[in-house]
């Protein structure tokens, strides 16, 4: 079994989550993990760092702990950026990388407003699903150097882990489907439906 840990990075201070991050490996924690949030209000918090900069950050001051985020709003960071920004990570932390995904938010979700505030339109759920398919096929493109016929891009050796996060059984036959595992909660009252929604869409 592996035990990871959730670093909350709202209204906390760098030094917080460095000695956090240091702490946790030294203590044999097996990995980090951090939301995706733009904005502080979301949670009732003045401000929220950055996901990608706080992995890299960690990156830096851990050696062994696995990290990822948990995970990357798909609205927030183009596709072929992302493919770059986890092929350099990737390096950088020496293959510690796992990348988390989501289809992101609607637009009635709890998170809409730092969606709205910074000129976004969140789309509906089957939008947001069919995005996250093709999202998750340019990040395996750019990985694997055939995308847009243009090569030089960075392809991590090996690849990050894709995890997409599911909470109800269509998002989890896409994770099943395109992704290598699944994020989601135990206390969903469908867990075993999720699992097998998952599971049946999974490759052998």
């Amino acid at each position: 079994m592996h035990l990871d840990l959730l670093v909350d990075p709202f209204d906390a201070a760098w030094p917080q989550v460095r000695d956090l991050a240091m702490a946790a490996e030294v203590r044999g924690w097996d990995g980090i993990w951090t939301w995706d949030h733009l904005s502080g209000v979301v949670h009732g918090q003045d401000h929220v760092l950055e996901s990608w900069t706080l992995l890299s950050a960690m990156a830096a001051v851990t050696d062994r702990v696995a990290l990822g985020p948990l995970v990357l709003n798909q609205a927030n960071r183009d596709a072929g950026v992302v493919a770059q920004m986890a092929a350099t990570l990737q390096e950088v932390s020496g293959g510690r990388l796992l990348l988390g995904l989501g289809a992101g938010t609607s637009p009635t979700g709890s998170y809409a407003g730092e969606q709205f505030a910074l000129g976004r339109q969140p789309a509906h759920d089957p939008e947001r699903r069919a995005a996250l398919v093709e999202y998750v096929a340019t990040i395996r493109s750019a990985w694997a150097g055939t995308v847009g016929g243009v090569g030089g891009f960075l392809r991590p050796d090996p690849p990050p882990p894709v995890v997409v996060a599911a909470f109800g059984p269509k998002l989890a036959a896409i994770a099943g489907e395109v992704a290598d595992g699944i994020n989601t909660q135990a206390a969903l009252p469908d867990l075993e439906g999720v699992v097998a929604a998952s599971r049946a869409t999974a490759a052998d």
